[in-house]
């Protein structure tokens, strides 16, 4: 079962993440199709497939691209759907934004910060033209596929923004999944 139908809180993960990105512009889903997704949300599939996260977000900035041409936001929420109270990540970055006069303008971008310093580059704002421009150059010097989202974002100037506690904890095997009150749809 994909993590995406996961279910915390009564919500798939995947419906939990859309909700969080309420207010964008224009928002892609990336990975194995999921199916009923919302009108006007996009969906992609990273080459190849299970190429990793790095490769998701070249993938889901050229599906923007094709589907709203070269003209986006400034900014860019890159969020995976892993993180059950990924909502609360994304309020303290957009607080963040917001007292910061300059935005992600005066940087590349603002990355999540659990208290006790892990960073988690898939819940950040990252300026768009510096994201792309970061795309690009990792798909040129060795490619995407399998390449850390670390090292995508090695060249960006990215503040790290604390979160509250538990707000980028994510599910990576079935311990986590129990651990955070997540289950199988119908479980």
């Amino acid at each position: 079962m994909p993590k995406s139908q996961l279910v915390y809180d009564g919500a798939t993960l995947l419906s939990r993440s859309l909700a969080a990105a309420a207010g964008a512009g224009a928002v892609v889903v990336v990975g194995p199709d999921p199916g009923g997704l919302p009108a006007g949300v996009l969906s992609c599939r990273e080459e190849p497939a299970f190429a990793g996260p790095a490769a998701a977000i070249g993938a889901g900035l050229a599906a923007l691209d094709r589907a709203r041409g070269p003209l986006r936001a400034a900014t860019t929420l890159i969020l995976a759907c892993d993180m059950p109270k990924a909502d609360q990540a994304v309020a303290a970055l957009l607080l963040a934004l917001a007292e910061d006069s300059s935005g992600a303008a005066g940087s590349a971008g603002v990355m999540s910060a659990s208290p006790d310093g892990r960073r988690q580059p898939l819940a950040g704002f990252y300026g768009t033209a510096a994201l792309q421009r970061a795309v690009n150059e990792l798909g040129e010097s060795g490619g995407l596929a399998g390449a850390s989202v670390f090292a995508l974002l090695a060249r960006l100037d990215v503040r790290t923004v604390t979160v509250p506690a538990g707000a980028t904890d994510d599910v990576d095997t079935w311990d986590d999944a129990t651990a955070l009150g997540v289950s199988r749809q119908g479980s």
